[in-house]
C-alpha cells in the first residue's frame, strides 16, 4: 500500500482509508452486521497496509465507534490512525440546529465548546483509547441560526484539545471554500473530508486548488457512490436506506452510470482490475495529496480496494474516463 503524509503533521497514512459508516449498521444500511465479521474486517486492515480508519458518533448513534473500540482490543493502537468527528449529536439537553431524525431520534448540529468537549469524552470512551489522531468537524454550523458558532470559537476548543493531547490533528468535513479559509485563520487544518467521485467532481473548482496550496490532505468519501461504482449491482437494483434519495440512484441516472461502466470494461482487461478498482484508482490519479475513504464490511472487500492504490492508470485513460463521466452527467 502506498502511503502519504497527513497534511503537515508528518503522520504517515495509507492512501486508502477504511470508512466505517456501513460497519456501524443501522437503518441507513438496512440493519446491523454480524459483530465478529465487522470486527475481523477492521483488524484485517493494517495487515494489508490500510492504517487509516474513519468513524463518527453519528454513524448509528455511536455504534460504529463501539465496534471500532471492540476491534482495537485485539490490535496495536499505535499501528492505526483514527479519525472521528464532532458536531452531530443526539443529546437532547445540548440541542442545536435540527439535522436528521433517525428511528424517531432527533439529531442536532452543535459545535459549541461544551458540546464538543462532551463529544470527545464520549468518543474516547466508546473507542477505548485516550486520544484520536484526527478530530474532525462532521457538519458545519449554520450561519444566522440561534445555535451558530463561529469557526474561530470551534477552533479554540479544538486547539485546546490538541494541546491536551486528546487529539493530534484537526480536520473538517463538508466545508465550502470560505469555511476552509476561515479555519486556516485560526490554526492548523490538516485534512478536509469531501464527497468526491468520478461522477461528483464539484470540489475540483476551488476546494482542491486551495487544499493543494495550503498543504491540506483531501480525503474523498463516497468515491464509489454508495456502492454504485463497484460495478456489482444488477440493472434492476433497488436502492435501500440512505441510497434512496441520492442523485445517482434515481432510475435514469443509475442506468446511465451503468452504461458508463460498461465502457470501462476494456480498461478492466487492460489493467487486470475491477470496475471498483478503476473508480478508486481514478481518484488517486488526480494527485498525491488525495486520500480515499472506502467503506468495507468484509476483509475481502478491503483486500480488493487495496488493489486500487497499486493501479498506475495511464494519463490517456484517466482523461478518457473523465470524458465519459462528463457525458454521463449532462
Amino acid at each position: 500500500m502506498k502511503t502519504m503524509k497527513l497534511g503537515k503533521t508528518g503522520i504517515d497514512i495509507s492512501r486508502i482509508g477504511l470508512g466505517t459508516w456501513s460497519i456501524g449498521g443501522g437503518s441507513a444500511w438496512g440493519g446491523d452486521h454480524e459483530l465478529k465479521t465487522v470486527v475481523d474486517t477492521i483488524r484485517e486492515a493494517p495487515k494489508v497496509g490500510v492504517n487509516l480508519i474513519d468513524t463518527a458518533p453519528g454513524y448509528n448513534f455511536g455504534n460504529s465507534e463501539k465496534i471500532l473500540g471492540k476491534a482495537l482490543e485485539g490490535m496495536n493502537r499505535e499501528e492505526v490512525v483514527i479519525i472521528t468527528k464532532c458536531g452531530v449529536t443526539w443529546d437532547q439537553e445540548m440541542k442545536g440546529d435540527l439535522f436528521n431524525k433517525v428511528n424517531g431520534i432527533q439529531l442536532y448540529k452543535n459545535l459549541n465548546s461544551k458540546s464538543v468537549k462532551k463529544e470527545i469524552a464520549d468518543s474516547l470512551e466508546r473507542l477505548g483509547t485516550d486520544y484520536v489522531d484526527v478530530y474532525m468537524t462532521h457538519w458545519q454550523a449554520i450561519e444566522g441560526s440561534e445555535y451558530y458558532v463561529p469557526i474561530e470559537k470551534t477552533m479554540d476548543v479544538l486547539n485546546e484539545l490538541k494541546a491536551q493531547g486528546k487529539i493530534r490533528a484537526i480536520g473538517a468535513a463538508n466545508v465550502n471554500i470560505r469555511q476552509i479559509e476561515e479555519y486556516l485563520k485560526w490554526g492548523q487544518l490538516d485534512i478536509v473530508q469531501a464527497k468526491y467521485s468520478i461522477l461528483d467532481r464539484g470540489i475540483e473548482t476551488d476546494i482542491i486548488p486551495c487544499c493543494r496550496e495550503n498543504g491540506i490532505t483531501i480525503q474523498a468519501y463516497s468515491p464509489l457512490e454508495m456502492g454504485l461504482l463497484s460495478g456489482t449491482m444488477p440493472r434492476d437494483y433497488k436502492p435501500v436506506g440512505a441510497q434512496i434519495p441520492k442523485k445517482w440512484f434515481q432510475p435514469d441516472n443509475m442506468q446511465a452510470a451503468m452504461d458508463m461502466m460498461d465502457q470501462w470494461k476494456p480498461l478492466c482487461e487492460k489493467y487486470h482490475c475491477t470496475i471498483a478498482n478503476l473508480a478508486l484508482g481514478w481518484i488517486l490519479a488526480q494527485g498525491d495529496f488525495l486520500n480515499l475513504l472506502s467503506g468495507s464490511t468484509t476483509a475481502e472487500q478491503i483486500k480488493e480496494n487495496v488493489k486500487s492504490a497499486e493501479l498506475e492508470i495511464e494519463a490517456d485513460d484517466v482523461a478518457f474516463m473523465r470524458e465519459l463521466a462528463e457525458k454521463t452527467d449532462k
